[in-house]
């Protein structure tokens, strides 16, 4: 069968990049430091390395039989990889709802944005910030505001106990500090 014809193997959905799905008709909070972030990769994508890839494709493509030419199959690939980011990137600015955490500096109550040290089963201490799903990043102690420890922590207050149903058991956790920027984020765009 001619290659032309065939149907390309490289995962064509968008379904391979979303992280956590959105439920329907449900919110997609993000701090405007998440926001800038996912904007400048989106913008990043188009101006600079979509274009660089299209002109590789386009020399490797004049240079004749495509079927054995590297660059030219990595480029085309590299270019659907750029292509399905552009439109998720595209997909979750759009619904995007950005929240400012500093609104509730000085507050005691766990929200959107918040920075949370609580003690877990009375014994570790953790301290976790509430973001975005798009923009929590857990190696550097941050979690979506859809997590399970996110959920259970939500509307909390200092001094609270409250229950977290996990895989290995119910645990514990007592709220110890809450923390919000002080100052709104400022782009320097």
């Amino acid at each position: 069968m001619n290659k032309a014809f065939t149907k390309e193997t490289d995962a064509d959905t968008d379904d391979d990049l979303v992280s956590q799905p959105l439920p329907v008709g449900g919110k997609n909070y993000i701090t405007p430091q998440g926001y800038a972030r996912l904007r400048s990769e989106l913008l990043e994508l188009i101006d600079t390395e979509r274009p660089k890839i299209v002109e590789i494709v386009h020399w490797a493509a004049s240079n004749g039989d495509r079927s054995e030419n590297g660059d030219y199959l990595y480029g085309k690939k590299r270019l659907r990889e750029i292509d399905r980011r552009i439109r998720f990137l595209t997909k979750r600015l759009e619904i995007a709802e950005i929240v400012e955490p500093a609104i509730h500096h000085g507050s005691d109550q766990v929200f959107f944005g918040a920075t949370v040290t609580y003690l877990e089963d009375d014994s570790v201490e953790r301290t976790i910030t509430i973001l975005g799903i798009d923009e929590a990043e857990s190696g550097h102690g941050q979690v979506s505001w859809r997590s399970p420890v996110a959920c259970a922590l939500l509307k909390s207050r200092v001094g609270d106990e409250i229950s977290l149903a996990a895989p290995g058991g119910i645990h514990r956790l007592e709220v110890m500090d809450v923390q919000y920027p002080d100052k709104p984020w400022q782009s320097g765009v």
